[in-house]
């Protein structure tokens, strides 16, 4: 379907944005038949709170929210639900006792470690019309494509060793 942009009409699946969100529904579409198909009942947004937690314990939301790059009111409910999955828990931070510090379960490392070969296989899945130098600078490409327009995002993502 054409779409005026400036003085020309610009086909919109040749838009950037476009083919970005065509990528994203097939890359979470891909990543929930492969996790569903492993048995695990865990969202694409699920996994990257339950990873990041396991790779920094005792980490509160607001920095969760920042390490994977989401707002503050979805990482509540994401964290409720992997609390109600018996994956995380929130407990009283010693360093600051008006905020929660999340902590995986022996239930959440236990899912993490065998829900990772579901999680590898979509990732090759993902790109499946690639090679693998191909594959790697659509990677090194998104890469710097984010890191431009990182503040942009009304969730952007935060690297607590910078601060």
């Amino acid at each position: 379907m054409p779409v005026i942009w400036g003085p020309k009409v610009r086909d919109i699946s040749d838009m950037p944005g476009h083919l970005v969100r065509r990528f994203q529904q097939i890359a979470v579409a891909v990543f929930l038949s492969q996790v569903e198909g492993a048995g695990f009942d865990l969202t694409p947004v699920q996994y990257a709170a339950l990873a990041a937690i396991s790779a920094s314990p005792g980490v509160d939301q607001a920095t969760l929210a920042g390490l994977i790059a989401y707002d503050r009111t979805t990482i509540t409910g994401v964290v409720d639900r992997l609390v109600q999955k018996g994956l995380l828990l929130r407990q009283a931070s010693r360093s600051d006792r008006r905020s929660r510090a999340l902590v995986i379960t022996d239930e959440g490392r236990r899912t993490l470690r065998a829900i990772t070969p579901a999680v590898e296989a979509a990732q090759r899945i993902m790109v499946r019309g690639l090679n693998e130098e191909e594959a790697e600078e659509l990677k090194r490409l998104l890469r710097k494509a984010i890191a431009a327009g990182n503040e942009l995002s009304r969730a952007p993502l935060r690297d607590t060793a910078m601060g």
